[in-house]
C-alpha cells in the first residue's frame, strides 16, 4: 500500500495547545476526520471522501499524553464471491501513549526513566509514538485500527454461494437446479457446425 501523502497525513494532526502539560489534566473532543486516501486493505476500505468519526479523550501523564479513542466509519468493497458490493462497519477502541519530545536537558531522544523503559520492555523504539511540540499525529493507531478491523477477504454473508462458474450469474439469482449441459472435451470443435438436414 502506498505511503500517504503529506497533505493526507495534516488530516490526523491534532494540536493539544488546550491540554495543560500537568499530570491529571484532560480533555475530550468529537472528531470527524475527512480522510484524503482510502484506509483499509486491497479488497475493503474505508473510501477517499469519507469520514472516521473519532471520540477523543486526551489526559495528560508524567511521560506524555495518553490518548484513548473510540473509532466509527463505514468501509466499502466487493464480496470475493459474487463481486456485490459490501459495507463493514468499523467500530474500534484505541488506547496510545505520546511521549512528550525530550528537552535538550534531558538526553537524546529516547531516554526514559526505568520505570518508563521496564514498562516497555517488549515494545521497538520504533513503535513508540511522540508528541511533535504540542501536535499530535493520530494517523498510526487509527490506521492501525481500522486495518485491523477488517477482513483480508470480505463476504456479504457467510453463505454466499459465489458465482456460476458457467455463465457467471449469481448462484442466489438462479433457480434451484440450475446446471449447463456439459460437452464432452473430445467434441467440443464440433459445437459450432449445423447438422441440420441440406440437400448436399
Amino acid at each position: 500500500m502506498s505511503q500517504p501523502s503529506s497533505k493526507a497525513s495534516q488530516v490526523f494532526e491534532f494540536n493539544t495547545f488546550e491540554l495543560p502539560r500537568r499530570a491529571g489534566e484532560m480533555k475530550e473532543y468529537q472528531l470527524d476526520l475527512k480522510i484524503l486516501e482510502p484506509i483499509g486493505v486491497p479488497l475493503v476500505s474505508v473510501p477517499a471522501g469519507d469520514v472516521i468519526e473519532v471520540d477523543l479523550r486526551l489526559e495528560s501523564v508524567t511521560e506524555g499524553v495518553l490518548l484513548s479513542a473510540d473509532l466509527y466509519a463505514i468501509a466499502k468493497g466487493e464480496c470475493i464471491r459474487c463481486l456485490d458490493p459490501v459495507e463493514i462497519t468499523v467500530e474500534r477502541k484505541i488506547q496510545e501513549l505520546y511521549r512528550y519530545e525530550p528537552s535538550k536537558d534531558s538526553g537524546k531522544k529516547g531516554k526514559k526513566s526505568k520505570r518508563a523503559a521496564d514498562d516497555d520492555v517488549d515494545l521497538e523504539e520504533d513503535d513508540e509514538l511522540w508528541m511533535d511540540g504540542n501536535v499530535m499525529d493520530l494517523e498510526p493507531p487509527i490506521r492501525d485500527a481500522v486495518v485491523l478491523d477488517l477482513p483480508i477477504n470480505p463476504l456479504c454473508s457467510e453463505e454466499c454461494l459465489g458465482l456460476c462458474p458457467d455463465c457467471g450469474q449469481k448462484w442466489a439469482d438462479l433457480p434451484e437446479g440450475h446446471q449447463h449441459e456439459a460437452i464432452d472435451a473430445r467434441w467440443a470443435g464440433l459445437a459450432g457446425l449445423d447438422f441440420k438436414k441440406s440437400d448436399e
